[in-house]
């Protein structure tokens, strides 16, 4: 026991250091990473957004970011499969906490989220949100294009989100047309995958359907988004009803006919190719889950957003 800390969340003397916390012990932070808001010398930022009012259907994913957390505690120490690292070894990285948002006034979210997505993004560190529903990534886009221009937009999901709707209005349902509007994302390089719903426009975005999901090895999956998107700097979004309702029974909307998490990991482990300058995954509500199995979905898929982070820092660095 000499050499084993506990609450390494706040302990934690440096951003680099593993942590040795049990897993039934201990703060949850995302993967045991120091809470602060200090941003001095920090590659990447966790960051939830506990928000749940633009659902259009089941609510609750204001306790994703929670539940992605809690779940996140069984990786902890080991080197992360499949990455073969300590993946905080050579990356720095803080959970940032939660976005602080008024309940009572929904009007005002996106700006208060996009205004401390943009605090985040001029320090320079690369930023993985946890959600919340899915409108969420629209003010996220927003800050991300401030920084990038248009994105190559990289949907995992059952819906194409894109449906009209009212200017001011708040919906997990349209923000991907609205982004396709205001030019926030190329429509060219942006690409939909696992969708099996259909919606009365596509923005000329790129879709893979369920079925198409179904009938392809996840190398052609991820071979066809690495073609389509090309050197495009893409922000990687993932609404956890891509998956099927066996594998994540736990969010708002569940759509039958989805792949399991096992060939999207591993859609996800070969898309180092990307750029990558942003990512979430959303639509988590535990009140619908079963022995965490959605939560564990969504912290492992949020877990090699990270990987692939730190793959990308380390070839950079050398």
């Amino acid at each position: 026991m000499a050499n084993k800390t506990i609450d390494h969340a706040i302990t934690a003397r440096s951003l680099t250091a593993a942590a040795s916390d049990p897993t039934h012990a201990g703060i949850l932070s995302f993967m045991r990473r120091k809470y602060t808001k200090q941003l001095k010398g920090v590659d990447t930022v966790v960051w939830g957004i506990p928000f749940d009012a633009a659902t259009s259907n089941r609510p609750g994913a204001r306790f994703g970011p929670q539940a992605m957390r809690r779940a996140s505690a069984i990786f902890d120490n080991d080197p992360q499969y499949p990455f073969e690292r300590d993946l905080f070894a050579d990356m720095a990285t803080i959970d940032y906490g939660d976005c602080l948002l008024d309940y009572g006034n929904h009007a005002r979210t996106p700006v208060t989220v996009e205004r401390e997505a943009a605090r985040i993004l001029k320090s320079g560190a690369y930023m993985l949100t946890l959600g919340g529903d899915h409108f969420v990534t629209y003010p996220i886009l927003k800050a991300h294009a401030a920084l990038h221009g248009p994105l190559a937009l990289v949907q995992f999901d059952a819906h194409q989100d894109t449906w009209p709707d009212e200017k001011g209005r708040i919906d997990h349902g349209s923000f991907v047309g609205r982004a396709a509007r205001e030019g926030l994302i190329d429509v060219e390089r942006s690409i939909q995958i696992g969708i099996r719903t259909h919606a009365p426009d596509d923005c000329g975005i790129r879709i893979v359907y369920g079925y198409e999901v179904e009938d392809m090895r996840a190398e052609e999956i991820a071979d066809t988004i690495v073609r389509h998107v090309g050197s495009q700097p893409a922000y990687l979004t993932f609404d956890i009803d891509c998956l099927d309702p066996a594998y994540a029974p736990g969010t708002g909307t569940p759509v039958a006919g989805g792949p399991s998490s096992a060939k999207i990991l591993s859609v996800l482990r070969k898309l180092g190719a990307l750029h990558i300058a942003g990512s979430d995954v959303v639509e988590v509500a535990p009140a619908y889950d079963h022995a965490d199995m959605t939560a564990i979905a969504g912290s492992t898929i949020a877990m090699y957003m990270l990987g692939l982070r730190a793959e990308w820092l380390a070839e950079r660095r050398g």
